[in-house]
């Protein structure tokens, strides 16, 4: 799955001219946690979060009147806060890649690029959301979690072992072991039972960490 297929389009921008109260009335109304700074042109040329506008806004501790925060305030602009080097992504990046981008840079949010030009953002949000469908969350069924040695056709050998059982798999998930020689695998299933299930993981040797419906 890539990017373009799960990012928000025609993202809500603002220019570098914009004031920090601007900005902020933007976040708040939208509730979005993040602003693409975009000139004229339509280039991207920085990006903005709320925890940047609220580090200049005014504390209620200031020694100012009211008056004079606002005057203050009223000078800032967006060139002045936003961060410049951009982190972004391009429309066609798997969406793991960009997870990896995000985890590894310490950012919550990505704009997509296409050609140059801003197309959408990717946020952590939707990768939850991905997260969620991958699990099959919102579906009941047979959750079940094993713990089995890496090997070639392991996978192959659990899921050709539920299909004949007569299983239908809904989701299924492979995550790294304690170590590089074991590996988790999180499947949720319709139409068994668990000691149907328990039966095939002894028979593969495989360590059932958890089962439920859920």
């Amino acid at each position: 799955m890539l990017v373009k297929e799960r990012m928000s389009r025609h993202p809500i921008t603002v220019s570098p001219d914009t004031s920090l109260f601007d900005a902020l009335r933007i976040i708040r109304d939208e509730k979005i946690r993040r602003l693409p700074v975009v000139e004229a042109s339509g280039k991207l040329v920085g990006i903005v979060s709320e925890k940047d506008l609220l580090y200049v806004a005014p504390s209620p501790a200031t020694t100012l009147s009211i008056y004079e925060m606002n005057y203050l305030i009223s000078k800032i602009k967006i060139r002045e806060l936003m961060t410049s080097n951009v982190v972004t992504v391009e429309d066609d990046c798997p969406l793991e890649e960009a997870a990896r981008i995000m985890v590894d840079n310490h950012i919550s949010g990505l704009p997509v690029m296409k050609d140059e030009m801003l197309v959408g953002m990717i946020t952590e949000s939707d990768l939850f959301r991905i997260f969620i469908e991958l699990l099959g969350a919102r579906q009941t069924g047979l959750r079940v979690t094993i713990g089995i040695h890496e090997g070639l056709g392991v996978l192959a050998q659990v899921t050709s072992g539920l299909a004949h059982l007569g299983a239908d798999i809904i989701a299924l998930g492979t995550f790294l072991g304690g170590d590089a020689s074991t590996r988790i695998i999180t499947v949720k299933v319709l139409g068994i039972e668990r000691p149907e299930v328990e039966a095939l993981m002894h028979e593969l040797n495989a360590e059932v960490l958890d089962i439920r419906v859920i």
